[in-house]
């Protein structure tokens, strides 16, 4: 996951539902009256306007403050008081962040990467229509701390959970809450774990139940994209490399969606169901003794500087959205990222480590 400072100046919509519980939701095409494209058969989610900051939600009653037992190691921003108007959240960084390779200190990055993939397994298993965010959140927390580790997310710039859900429409950050997933939904629960002084960090969109085609094709689409972005990666290649793959397999396999589904009447929704957009807003992360640092990787095409290096851990983590908007605007708990139309959105993550001779994703 990568919650990153700039999301603070995103756009507040003036969108405002009646008031209702923090996951209200309501069926996509009978939602605006003014006309917006269709894109599929499923619910958006909206925040009420009653919460404030997400720190808040802790006291508020629509959430349960998450416990990590106090021998388990905790990041630095974990250990105290958060450091008010910090750009890095209590976990800034320096140096150029390389892993010295063949060191100890690589093989306890492997080793908490692959639990950050155990992780995401176990939640994996837990997805089905009627069970609430939280009460998969509950689960991956006791899955972390029984494994001695701690979720990276909590507390981190007082996000109040031990992992984001991300529910149809919303980008990134969604706190889980006490919506029941619904037949028809797509997720992405994006896990991090802190362990042996390492982050790993990964995520996936699952499809809930009986998903229709466009989500179908925008889920399946985030994962080749991420495995895109990894395929080009290697010592001495650019790092927007990784923004040109990713923008060209998106481009083709719009193209195949729509010249397969253009005269169809299987799916009732609009073209634009079948086109997607890389987010621009959010990056992948260097990664390891700090969450988020340097090198920024851009899913997009960009003409960013810089070259990967023996050494470089970093995550891709693409974020498809339907249509050709995919700008993203901030609900008023400052963290969950929602489409500007209703539109999904879609999101896979590795964690990647370039080696001597190539590239090793250490959270397959």
């Amino acid at each position: 996951m990568r919650l990153l400072t700039h999301i603070h100046n995103l756009p507040k919509l003036q969108l405002r539902p009646p008031p209702r519980p923090v996951w209200l939701s309501f069926t996509y095409r009978r939602s605006f009256s003014t006309k917006l494209p269709d894109f599929g058969n499923y619910n958006i989610l909206l925040p009420s306007e009653t919460p404030g900051p997400a720190v808040n939600l802790l006291s508020s009653g629509l959430s349960t403050k998450r416990n990590v037992p106090a021998d388990i190691p905790r990041p630095v921003y974990a250990r105290g008081q958060p450091i008010k108007d910090d750009p890095y959240h209590g976990d800034g960084w320096t140096g150029d962040g390389l892993i010295k390779l063949g060191s100890e200190d690589e093989q306890r990055l492997r080793r908490t990467a692959r639990l950050a993939r155990d992780v995401l397994e176990f939640a994996g298993t837990l997805i089905k229509p009627g069970i609430k965010t939280d009460d998969i959140d509950a689960a991956v927390h006791e899955f972390i701390v029984k494994n001695r580790a701690y979720p990276s997310p909590l507390t981190y710039g007082s996000f109040p959970k031990s992992c984001c859900t991300s529910v149809n429409n919303i980008i990134v950050h969604g706190i889980p809450d006490d919506r029941p997933l619904e037949d028809g939904d797509i997720v992405n629960i994006d896990i991090t774990v802190f362990r042996e002084d390492h982050h790993g960090d990964t995520s996936k969109t699952f499809l809930v139940g009986n998903v229709d085609g466009p989500g179908r094709h925008l889920v399946s689409l985030s994962t080749l994209a991420l495995e895109a972005g990894i395929a080009v990666c290697a010592p001495g290649r650019p790092f927007r490399d990784i923004g040109e793959a990713i923008h060209e397999v998106c481009k083709a396999a719009d193209a195949e969606a729509l010249s397969k589904h253009k005269d169809s009447r299987e799916h009732d929704c609009d073209s634009d169901a079948w086109v997607t957009s890389v987010s621009p807003q959010f990056t992948g992360h260097g990664i390891g003794e700090v969450f988020h640092r340097p090198p920024w990787i851009l899913h997009h095409r960009n003409d960013e500087p810089g070259f990967m290096k023996p050494g470089h851990c970093f995550t891709i983590e693409p974020a498809l959205v339907q249509g050709s908007d995919p700008v993203g605007w901030l609900f008023p708990d400052d963290w969950t990222v929602s489409t500007t139309n209703g539109a999904r959105s879609a999101q896979a993550e590795h964690m990647v480590l370039i080696t001597e001779n190539g590239v090793d994703v250490l959270t397959r």
